[in-house]
């Protein structure tokens, strides 16, 4: 197992919930996520920044 530091950027949504599930389906697509937080907002263009360590499972 691999561990992994990603930055990745979603879109805002009108919800908590809503952003939660639509960070951590993002975050899936690299791997596992063990742990996330928001870095940053633009309010302007509507997205989130989000910094990232995920699991990878190498077989």
């Amino acid at each position: 197992m691999n561990t992994h530091f990603i930055s990745i950027e979603v879109d805002l949504k009108s919800s908590p919930v809503e952003m939660q599930s639509a960070i951590e389906a993002a975050l899936r697509k690299h791997g596992e996520p063990l742990r996330w937080a928001v870095t940053s907002v633009n309010a302007n263009q509507q997205k989130a920044q989000i910094e990232a360590i995920v699991t990878i499972d190498h077989d």
